[in-house]
């Protein structure tokens, strides 16, 4: 990967935990941190199975998408009740039909037998591949429809983020549902594991990030899976995890709930590293959210005084960061090949003071190398 040495440089000397000595990293040290490779955001073959998938369909829909010359692209399928059956691709905004027949309830019946029993959270894997199925009920708990997502193992989606890993700080990836963020733990459950040789534990309550089944699926490396019996259970599997298992590094997906953001709390404050991620926009949507911005150090309203109120040139009533953030650095996914990362303090801080915020933009241009931008203000 090529990166520009005086933005990397700019970038550590202010992020580097202070263990380090600022003055002492140079540009050869960032290069040796970050590699000289271009790796390309590929599909490993070995994992990538998706006739697995294909076999709960019906026949002809099998058919059609085998034959569809973009089923490398394909993201998922939707069967609905007494509606078209859909396909749809990466980098497609539209929708795809796959035949000019409504879906019927035995197709629906047969392809809930192959899946086998479906979860409390409505969501089943197939064992031995990371494709996932999300179930839609009527009101008499009877499946109405399917939605089919394709799971795969891609790499090269770590070298955006390759060197933030080597100093254990922790990382939560916002972005919008289908953006990537599972792709991506996934990876990094890998490289720490493997390649850096660290104790990961995945906390995988629908068997998302693991695979189906009880093996873990070999995408995750040598990282240890818990599973979840049921999605309020989450935190308290957080917690089993860091006091049972020892982990050097918890991976949760979807963070959603108070109670998983006091675990989150408590496991930082025992010094664990965390990987996690959140559904959200921007940055600003975790701080707007009264459960989530505890995650980046929580909101609190503060009077001050005439005379701090004149000095700050500022209402008398202001909000403030009320403590240290949980995950130091937010990355946020604008797209697959577009983040945004913050220096959470900062960032924050400057969001509540109505300032934009410096962020360091990490993308990928035509030839799928990886060009870092130094600290500049958000567009």
């Amino acid at each position: 990967m090529s990166v520009c040495c005086t933005s990397c440089l700019s970038f550590y000397k202010q992020h580097i935990p202070t263990y380090f000595k600022p003055n002492s990293i140079s540009s050869r040290t960032i290069k040796s941190i970050i590699g000289s490779r271009l790796i390309k955001c590929t599909p490993s073959d070995d994992t990538n199975d998706i006739h697995q998938l294909l076999k709960i369909l019906p026949h002809d829909l099998r058919d059609n998408l085998v034959m569809e010359s973009k089923r490398d692209q394909l993201l998922e399928v939707i069967l609905d009740l007494g509606r078209l059956p859909e396909a749809r691709y990466l980098g497609d905004s539209g929708r795809r039909y796959l035949r000019d027949t409504e879906v019927s309830m035995e197709e629906l019946e047969y392809a809930e037998n192959a899946i086998g029993e479906i979860g409390g959270d409505n969501r089943a894997g197939i064992t031995g591949t990371l494709h996932r199925i999300s179930a839609v009920r009527n009101r008499k708990g009877v499946v109405v429809g399917l939605t089919c997502r394709v799971g795969r193992a891609v790499r090269g989606h770590i070298d955006m983020v390759r060197d933030l890993l080597q100093f254990g700080e922790s990382i939560l990836f916002i972005g919008r549902p289908g953006v990537g963020k599972t792709t991506v733990m996934r990876e990094i459950s890998r490289v720490l594991s493997d390649e850096l040789q660290k104790r990961v534990v995945v906390v995988d309550t629908s068997n998302e990030i693991g695979g189906g089944g009880d093996i873990p699926h070999p995408a995750i490396g040598s990282t240890r899976r818990m599973q979840v019996s049921k999605p309020f259970m989450q935190h308290k599997v957080m917690i089993e995890a860091v006091e049972n298992h020892m982990p050097e590094v918890i991976i949760i997906d979807e963070i959603s709930t108070r109670d998983e953001v006091n675990a989150c709390k408590s496991i930082a404050e025992r010094g664990v590293m965390l990987i996690g991620s959140a559904h959200g926009d921007r940055l600003e949507n975790i701080i707007k959210n009264p459960v989530l911005s505890r995650l980046a150090g929580g909101v609190e309203t503060v009077t001050l005084g005439d005379q701090e109120a004149r000095k700050r040139n500022s209402r008398k009533s202001i909000s403030q960061r009320s403590g240290p953030p949980t995950f130091p650095f937010m990355i946020e996914m604008r797209d697959r090949h577009y983040w945004v990362v913050h220096k959470t303090e900062r960032s924050v801080d400057a969001l509540l003071r109505g300032e934009k915020p410096r962020v360091e933009v990490r993308k990928r241009d035509k030839q799928m190398k990886v060009i870092i931008e130094k600290w500049k203000l958000e567009d």
